[in-house]
């Protein structure tokens, strides 16, 4: 049997693909792990911030909004973007650079302690981003793993890809423990395996690179409110947010190269990110309880990739999703699946320039 598309990759970014992909065709959602959703997808920050990635990601944030509260997925959180000393006029390029596109409000230190209490001295000033949401991350995947199901998308788990090769139009895709499947369109949703799958089709060597970020889980005295914002450092140093049972998450805004693979928390960027809450903050840290890391893979300019590539023909790029690849999943999948397809854009993302995506531009 000869599958229409073949989807590599069932995390966020492959799974939603899929199950925007209705009528299509046969679907095939290919997966190296026993189950979907191990890497990236199931180690998110699980929040929702229109500034997040930058303006050439905030229109697919934007985008994506609204399904996503249609389905239930975003309870509101807010975001603060702190300054530290000396870090006032970030401020202000993050207004310069958003002030027209989301609602940001300027704080000042009589804000702020009512929201972020034991705020030490030299954190006057900051930016609300009240639109930020928290996403239920481990349900939104579910959910389109469902939808692809019920549209009769088949899943192949345990199933990672060692040879592709192209011959008279059909993909002959070969797995490790010798599987094959014919497919007459290769989609790359592999995340941070996103250019070794690139090198195997022989599509063009785009350098999708996979970087490391840390997280840690914190018991902290006083425990946080369940209403604590979520608190970014403006400078890129740190974030953090509450989590249930009155624990915290912590992360140093870490981006160290790693190979693709299990990636796991170093002690130091785990040291890092308590120095730096401590200088924050004035709270006792009681217990460091837990702490993992996730990979984000990066184009070189830093947007995602979506497109067929010029080098392999039937191979289609869906990738390059950094860490925003969840809050934009709605919006990427829609662009996607018309692409993919020759569609016409859904209204939702009717206003998106998605030609800024396109694999093409890197030559």
């Amino acid at each position: 049997m000869t599958y229409d598309i073949a989807i590599i990759g069932a995390g966020m970014a492959g799974a939603s693909l899929a199950s925007e992909l209705f009528g299509a065709g046969r679907v095939v959602l290919i997966e190296a792990e026993s189950q979907p959703g191990y890497h990236a997808t199931g180690r998110s920050a699980a929040f929702w911030t229109e500034s997040y990635g930058g303006p050439a990601v905030q229109p697919l944030t934007t985008a994506s909004h609204d399904w996503l509260a249609a389905g239930g997925f975003l309870t509101p959180r807010g975001a603060v973007h702190l300054a530290g000393p000396g870090d006032a006029g970030l401020l202000d390029a993050m207004l310069a650079t958003f002030g027209d596109r989301i609602a940001l409000e300027r704080l000042d230190r009589d804000a702020l302690e009512g929201m972020i209490p034991g705020l030490r001295e030299g954190y006057d000033r900051a930016l609300l981003e009240a639109s930020t949401c928290d996403i239920d991350v481990a349900a939104l995947h579910a959910d389109y793993l469902a939808r692809g199901r019920r549209g009769g998308v088949e899943l192949l788990c345990d199933a990672q890809i060692v040879a592709a090769d192209r011959r008279d139009g059909v993909w002959d895709l070969v797995m490790a423990d010798g599987r094959r499947v014919a497919a007459r369109v290769l989609v790359n949703a592999a995340g941070a395996w996103a250019g070794a799958v690139a090198a195997l089709a022989g599509a063009s060597p785009i350098a999708i690179a996979p970087l490391r970020r840390t997280m840690v889980q914190l018991a902290v005295s006083p425990a946080p409110a369940p209403t604590l914002p979520l608190v970014i450092d403006i400078a890129g140093r740190f974030y953090l947010k509450p989590d249930v049972g009155g624990r915290l998450w912590l992360s140093p805004h870490d981006e160290t190269p790693a190979p693709a693979g299990d990636a796991a928390a170093d002690e130091l960027d785990v040291a890092v990110a308590i120095d730096r809450l401590e200088r924050t903050v004035d709270w006792t840290v009681v217990a460091r309880e837990r702490a993992w890391a996730g990979l984000r893979s990066f184009a070189p300019d830093r947007a995602p990739v979506y497109g067929f590539d010029a080098r392999a023909p039937g191979f289609f790029w869906f990738a390059g999703q950094g860490g925003f690849g969840i809050q934009t999943a709605p919006a990427a999948a829609m662009v996607g699946a018309a692409l993919l397809t020759g569609g016409v854009l859904p209204g939702a993302v009717a206003g998106v320039d998605v030609e800024r995506y396109a694999p093409g531009r890197f030559g």
